[in-house]
Parts: structure tokens; sequence; C-alpha cells
């Protein structure tokens, strides 16, 4: 494992890199007021047949956070101008894999990027919202709470909501989540992505470029941030994609039940 920084368009980014030196690519993105840690052992668990990578998004994590307007078009763009800084998806194909804001994100890259992208993997996607949802709207407000202790107290409230068993979290990713929220600009960042996510859909029109990708959703049964209900919606936009369903599980799968999920993600890559 290296823990790396990257310069890409002036910003210093920040990523895990495993397996150098195969010749399948997978790029791991997070999601909104998340980070590369999200992902836990499954980029390494993959390096043994992939060449992985896992990127603190501009804006969040240890990666710089400039004054920007981050648009899904915005980071869709950084994300190109990452694999290009690392030069891959040149000549040979790049698997993506997003979660929640990062499956958005990886949904654009891939159509504007078709011929880059060899299979898609979406957690939970944001990208059919026209409004936040109920839990969406505590997480913003959680976020922009002033005093220190009831942030913590609503913060905490959110993540746990993100679960389906909410004793499942962990008292250490509060204290990260808070960590990556304080640094200088990381709320400003946090509000424009939340903005830009929730108030505006993919194109459907769009979306049909990449019909014909090879792709698999996952989703917690449980998700109370972005309901099942939007598998479904992904599933008339794109009809030949894979849903997995996972039982007792919330908006972040992988994380509640990362054997089931691990496996099924290997046989699909």
């Amino acid at each position: 494992m290296l823990y790396l920084y990257k310069t890409v368009k002036g910003k210093n980014i920040r990523y895990d890199e495993y397996g150098i030196g195969n010749p399948k690519h997978v790029l791991f993105i997070h999601g909104l007021g998340s980070s590369s840690l999200v992902w836990r052992d499954f980029p390494e668990a993959l390096s043994t047949r992939f060449h992985t990578i896992a990127i603190d998004l501009v804006g969040f994590g240890e990666s710089d956070k400039p004054k920007e307007d981050y648009t899904i078009s915005f980071m869709s763009q950084f994300i190109n101008d990452f694999i290009n800084e690392m030069k891959i998806g040149l000549k040979e194909k790049i698997s993506i894999i997003g979660h929640s804001l990062g499956g958005y994100i990886a949904i654009d890259f891939a159509i504007a990027n078709r011929k880059k992208v060899d299979k898609l993997v979406l957690f939970d996607s944001s990208g059919l919202l026209k409004k936040p949802t109920p839990l969406l709207l505590d997480y913003i407000n959680a976020v922009k709470t002033a005093d220190s202790i009831l942030r913590r107290d609503r913060i905490t409230q959110v993540l746990a909501n993100l679960y389906a068993d909410p004793s499942r979290l962990l008292p250490i990713i509060v204290d990260i989540f808070i960590y990556f929220m304080e640094k200088p600009g990381a709320l400003d960042a946090f509000e424009s992505a939340f903005k830009n996510s929730t108030s505006k859909s993919i194109d459907s029109n769009q979306i049909r470029k990449i019909e014909n990708l090879c792709c698999l959703i996952f989703w917690g049964e449980r998700d109370k941030l972005i309901p099942i209900s939007f598998a479904e919606q992904f599933k008339r936009l794109l009809p030949t994609v894979e849903i997995e369903i996972i039982k007792d599980a919330g908006h972040a799968p992988f994380v509640e039940k990362p054997a089931i999920v691990y496996q099924r993600l290997l046989d699909f890559l």
C-alpha cells in the first residue's frame, strides 16, 4: 500500500494505490462528505487481480479544497484529469466504482468518456434526485450546525441512520467525519456538492449513451438516505444493468455486508 499525493491541475490530491503492475485498473470514488477511507479493505483485497486506486475527491478528505462550484461536471472533469495524470485509461480501459455522490460522478464520467470505461459499479447512487430526501436535509443541517456539541450529536444521529442497524456505527467514524469537515474549505465544498447533486437529475437522453456499458448496481434494502425505489428508476433507464439488492444493509452495503458484496463485486469485475 502507498499513501500518495498527486498534483492535478494545481491541486494536491490524496489517493491510495494497490496492485501496481496489474494491467486492469479500478478506481473507487467515495460519496458526499466522505473520503477514500470509506472503502476500508476493498481496494487492497482486490489488488491481487487489479490495479486499484481509491481517491479523495477534490474538496474532500485530505485533498485540496479550492473555492469552486462543485458541479457534477466539475468533479467528473477532475476525475478525467486525475486519470490522465496517472497515465491510465489512455490505451487500456478502467473500471469505475462509485458510491452515492461518487456514483453520480462515475455516471457522468462514463457518459463523457465512454471509450475509457470498461465496467461501472454503483452503490446507492445519487443522480436521479429532483430534491433532497428528508435524511439528506438532516445531513446538510447537521453539518451546518454552529454549536460544536450539538453538531456532533446531530451528525452522529444522521450517520447512524445511514445503517440498517444504527448500533453498527462506530464512534471513530464520527470522529473521522468531523475531522475532515473541520478542515478549511470543507464546508463550502460540501454545501456546493450537496446543492448540485440533489437538485439536478441526469439527463435521460444522456444516460442512454451508456446503456450498453457493463454495469452493476448495488443497493442497500434499507437505505434511508436514497431509498431503494431509485434502483428501480435506474433499471428503467438502463434496462441491461444488473441490480443486486443487499438485505439488512443501508446506504453503504459494502460497509455492513462486506463479504457478500466483495464476492459479488469480484465475480462481476
